[in-house]
């Protein structure tokens, strides 16, 4: 698919503090993206601070809901999207992310040419920001623990996460678009992508960048997985001198 149009959906819930840089790094992927038009829009769920003001003031559409759901924000904001986009027909990319998320600049890009070479779906990968070196590490471990050890090669990497996700309109309907969940609404997709035979691409040529925190807003997403690696690493011993952590890309 030669995609003629793009929208970037951002679901949020009181992100008034990350909020802002997120759609200052979508601005700069969207620009990398012209003359291809670029819309971005954020589902405000059930938000009580500024996080759709700040968001309107960056230029973002807004859709305001108060699900408390991720899927339900996703889809609120992507069935805005295709709206604001009708005219553009069924070549329309849609590229997910997370307001607590910045994308690289060629984000858009990347995604883009994936489309052009006839992928339906694009799964990218995440790296944590401002985590303590520990912390990476314990996750590293796991996370990178299938990558191929020499450099450069592909990785068919095997994660999933709505913070770093592409896929055609076409595809999207057809698989019935994001279920109303509170979390793990990406995975859900994406195996129902999967069983229909679309064809997708696992590449770490674009990662992004998540906030490492331990308070997050879906329950058991990457929050709590941190939390509980935190909490283990204290019945852990140190690591030895000279040991590194997994290579990051």
């Amino acid at each position: 698919m030669i995609p003629a149009a793009v929208a970037v959906v951002v679901p949020a819930h009181n992100e008034e503090h990350r909020i802002g840089a997120c759609l200052r790094s979508v601005r700069r992927a969207a620009a990398q993206a012209a003359p291809l038009p670029v819309v971005t829009v954020v589902a405000a769920d059930a938000c009580t601070d500024a996080t759709a003001v700040i968001a309107a003031r960056a230029g973002a559409h807004v859709v305001q809901i108060e699900s408390r759901s991720v899927g339900a924000a996703r889809a609120a904001a992507t069935a805005y999207a295709l709206h604001l986009l009708a005219d553009s027909g069924p070549r329309v990319w849609l590229a997910m992310t997370d307001a607590d998320t910045t994308v690289p600049d060629t984000w858009l890009t990347d995604q883009i040419s994936w489309a052009r070479q006839g992928y339906d779906v694009v799964l990218g990968i995440i790296l944590l920001a401002r985590a303590s070196r520990r912390l990476a590490a314990l996750h590293d471990a796991d996370y990178f623990r299938t990558r191929p050890a020499e450099a450069g090669e592909p990785w068919d990497h095997p994660h999933v996460h709505g913070a770093n996700l592409g896929l055609s309109a076409a595809a999207y309907l057809r698989a019935g678009g994001f279920a109303a969940l509170p979390t793990g609404e990406d995975r859900d997709l994406v195996a129902r992508l999967t069983s229909q035979g679309h064809r997708i691409a696992r590449t770490d040529r674009h990662p992004v960048r998540t906030a490492a925190r331990l308070r997050g807003r879906a329950p058991g997403g990457l929050a709590d997985l941190l939390a509980a690696l935190r909490s283990s690493a204290r019945n852990r011993p140190a690591a030895t001198p000279g040991s590194a952590p997994a290579q990051l890309p």
